[in-house]
């Protein structure tokens, strides 16, 4: 007939609805019940014994007559009574479909603005439930919801904006700070330590250099703003990606197992998309073994393309290989020795693939490393030819 949910509010108030109506059936029925008892029993005057009937036998009469009209009674009342239970019985179902219908038509508007409200993610603030109506209690909670969305946009703007504002203003001093660098160690008879110290510093610079272009690309991806979205074929970023890391590849001897299948196209921006698949082939070489081995694997499945990179090494805990997605976190030591990293890789990754609509799982292998996989919707066409 219907379906309930145990603990909803629309379980609640159907029951609430049906109680009334079944408690006002129950009240409307002992009330017509105890009026049908309290209605006495009299005897028709043309029923009364006649005047020549001796005493004895009109009063044997008489009783014979009450009993008759009790037993009628009797089953008058027994058929009032199996009434009265069919009635409430029916007023029962009626109760149930009747609160049942009440509680969807009072919730319908709490429905919407839910529905709306899921709707609604970091990258679309500016949208707005705008609903329209008497003001009442639904309207003032939908108003609510708005005026939050509004600050929370204004306050993702603002810090989107200074993020992005802060890494172009600090690429100054930095630039400043490297021609000097380069100008004192050119010098004439500059000492050693002069020079080792310039090296030193050149390469903090160029961290920093990476960490602000870090920061730029996650304020650029987590602004949803995607411009000049093309087919991007996925394979072909991955072939990219490892041929940029041949050197690491073979410096640190590993296995690298290919499984790239024709069809991987994605539809977003092709500068993002590229940089994603860099940081996730680039986790994998610079934070594995020696010896030791990489696959990649990319394939599509009804509507999703999916990319796997997996690597081996120790069995990592998964509670700490669920923060890694956020910026500047990472698994103690053993896997911040390279110091080209900036923190950002993986918080990289989840920020494009979220603005292109995907997801980034990450996952402890039970046999030891770590197992990377992004899902994003594939293109409507597949891309004839790559970007």
């Amino acid at each position: 007939m219907f379906r309930l949910r145990n603990g909803t509010v629309g379980l609640r108030f159907t029951i609430l609805y049906a109680g009334v109506f079944l408690l006002s059936a129950i009240g409307l029925l002992a009330l017509t019940f105890l009026l049908a008892g309290e209605s006495g029993v009299s005897v028709p005057a043309g029923l009364g014994p006649p005047a020549a009937v001796p005493t004895d036998e009109a009063h044997l009469r008489i009783r014979l007559l009450e009993q008759q009209l009790a037993e009628v009674h009797t089953q008058q009342s027994r058929h009032l009574l199996y009434g009265s239970l069919l009635a409430l019985a029916v007023m029962a179902a009626v109760s149930l479909l009747a609160g049942r219908a009440l509680a969807r038509r009072v919730l319908r508007p709490l429905r919407v603005i839910a529905a709306a409200t899921r709707r609604i993610s970091a990258d679309s603030l500016d949208r707005r439930l705008a609903v329209s109506g008497p003001a009442d209690e639904v309207k003032d909670l939908a108003d609510t919801i708005d005026g939050l969305l509004e600050r929370l946009e204004a306050s993702f703007a603002a810090q989107r904006r200074f993020v992005a504002n802060a890494a172009h203003e600090l690429r100054t001093p930095l630039a400043t700070m490297r021609a000097s660098l380069d100008v004192a160690v050119a010098k004439p008879g500059a000492v050693r330590q002069t020079l080792v110290l310039g090296d030193r510093l050149r390469t903090q610079l160029d961290q920093v250099d990476r960490l602000l272009d870090g920061f730029l690309l996650l304020a650029r991806a987590q602004h949803g703003a995607l411009t000049g979205a093309a087919d991007v074929d996925v394979d072909l970023l991955v072939a990219r990606a490892l041929g940029d890391h041949t050197a690491g590849v073979a410096a640190k001897r590993l296995d690298v197992t290919e499984d790239l299948r024709a069809g991987a196209a994605v539809r977003g921006d092709a500068a993002l998309l590229s940089r994603m698949v860099a940081n996730v082939v680039a986790n994998a070489v610079a934070h594995n073994v020696d010896g030791g081995w990489i696959r990649v694997a990319t394939r599509r499945e009804d509507a999703e393309v999916r990319l796997v990179v997996e690597t081996g090494g120790p069995v990592l805990d998964q509670r700490d290989v669920d923060r890694l997605a956020r910026p500047f976190e990472r698994l103690g030591a053993d896997r911040t020795g390279s110091g080209d990293g900036s923190g950002l890789g993986l918080s990289i990754v989840a920020a494009v693939a979220a603005a292109h609509g995907g997801r980034l799982d990450l996952l402890a292998r039970p046999e030891g490393g770590l197992r990377v996989s992004i899902a994003l919707p594939s293109a409507a066409v597949p891309a004839g030819v790559r970007t």
